[in-house]
């Protein structure tokens, strides 16, 4: 009996279980998540981490090289004019060059039947090993890059994210704010109707008050769909339904990290994909410098073959041969010399290319850093002007409803806070973009 006596509390109670956690907690995005989502499931980020999959590929097909290659070649043809007593020098492809004697006066092909002949050639790379080492270093070094373009992209999209997340957090503040200057003009309106019975309050006045609700009535309406649009991109940015529901946390203004420009200059060098790039683009043009140096090298291969011959009597049927094939090219009239020195002028310039996009990177870090540190300040000084005019408007309201003020002081405390209040979003929107970016110059992903 205590079992269902069980059953039935655990029924009852578990809907208030279930309705125990708000709905806006179940829904609450934090920073951290939503870029851990975007870098998971971004669709610009997954073409990136395909193309490092390709170029992989690429190195493995590259690394084949070294091995033998194996050739295949079967020829099937007729003999419109078979000639008598026929004597010549014979040959085929991947078979060394043999006489074929012919003493008698008899044919080659006696009759005009099909002939055919099969090869096949294994050739092992000797000398050329030098060179398809350095294909293979050079293709690393390719797939490198492209690990390097993936990170960018990964920080390009991390910035984005963060972006737009500040983005919603300035939104919200203005939302905020636009709902508390309402809840006050609805206050204000209701005293004046009162007011306006007594006949201490002009008829215009309280028009004028109720003009300034509908504007911020419409300007909430404005907030809110500026908010949903946020959302809608930022939700596209993380690669999910734009159309799924979130709230935001807010974020520490400011961290350890922002505080040490040092360090913000040594991460960057560290962390910014575009440095890592250019080195590795002066690496490979070293390669392809060395590959090109490399052709100097006569190319020698140990090869076999084999060659079986169909109706092309009295030439025998099997035929094997095994021995070491050389190609070089000892006169190049000057292009191999041409070609060396442009190479060389190629790995000058990615060094200095090099040089210049850290030069570049520094610059960029410290100009975003001063940003970040005037526009915090400047947030500093909003939000205190800020302060001030809403207790002005405070103590302006409590007059007002005791009848010590008018209702003119009170709407002139109202457009000073308004003015104040739109000083404070602008330097705070300056001041998450100036945030976004600085974590971006120094190569922040998360």
């Amino acid at each position: 009996m205590w079992l269902f006596f069980c059953f039935i509390w655990l029924t009852l109670t578990a809907p208030a279980w279930a309705q125990s956690q708000p709905p806006a907690a179940r829904n609450l995005l934090t920073l951290e998540e939503a870029v851990s989502t975007a870098l998971r499931d971004n669709r610009q980020v997954k073409n990136a981490a395909l193309e490092v999959s390709k170029s992989e590929h690429m190195l493995a097909a590259v690394r084949t090289r070294r091995w033998p290659s194996f050739d295949v070649i079967v020829g099937e043809n007729w003999l419109l004019n078979p000639p008598e007593n026929f004597n010549a020098l014979g040959g085929a492809p991947g078979v060394l060059p043999i006489p074929i004697p012919i003493t008698s006066a008899t044919n080659l092909v006696s009759n005009r039947q099909p002939t055919a002949l099969m090869t096949g050639l294994m050739a092992q790379p000797l000398s050329q090993q030098y060179r398809i080492g350095l294909n293979i270093s050079m293709h690393d070094v390719m797939r490198d890059i492209a690990r390097e373009q993936l990170r960018a992209k990964r920080q390009s999209v991390a910035s984005e994210v963060k972006r737009l997340y500040y983005g919603i957090l300035q939104t919200q503040s203005s939302l905020e704010s636009v709902e508390e200057t309402i809840r006050f003009l609805r206050e204000l309106n209701r005293l004046s109707s009162r007011y306006l019975k007594e006949k201490t309050v002009l008829k215009s006045e309280l028009l004028e008050a109720q003009a300034r609700l509908a504007q911020e009535e419409q300007q909430q309406i404005v907030l809110h769909n500026q908010l949903a649009t946020q959302k809608q991109q930022l939700n596209d940015l993380m690669g999910r339904n734009i159309l799924t529901e979130f709230r935001v946390n807010p974020v520490p203004e400011a961290t350890a990290q922002e505080n040490d420009l040092d360090g913000a200059r040594a991460r960057a060098l560290q962390q910014r994909p575009e440095v890592q790039e250019s080195r590795l683009k002066v690496r490979q043009a070293e390669y392809d410098r060395w590959i090109k140096q490399s052709e100097y090298i006569p190319d020698i291969s140990f090869i076999a073959s084999y060659a079986r011959t169909v109706n092309l009597s009295p030439v025998p049927e099997n035929l094997g041969f095994a021995g070491f094939l050389m190609t070089w090219e000892p006169f190049d009239w000057g292009r191999k010399r041409h070609e060396l020195a442009s190479k060389t002028q190629t790995v000058a310039q990615t060094k200095n290319m090099s040089r210049e996009t850290e030069s570049q990177v520094l610059i960029d870090v410290d100009s975003k850093f001063r940003n970040l540190q005037a526009s915090r300040g400047q947030l500093k000084a909003s939000r205190a002007v800020q302060q001030a005019a809403r207790e002005k408007l405070k103590e302006t309201m409590d007059a007002f409803k005791n009848e010590a003020a008018l209702i003119k002081d009170v709407l002139q405390a109202q457009t000073h806070l308004a003015q104040a209040d739109s000083e404070y979003q602008k330097s705070l929107s300056g001041f998450w973009t100036a945030k976004a970016e600085f974590e971006k110059a120094t190569g922040e992903e998360k």
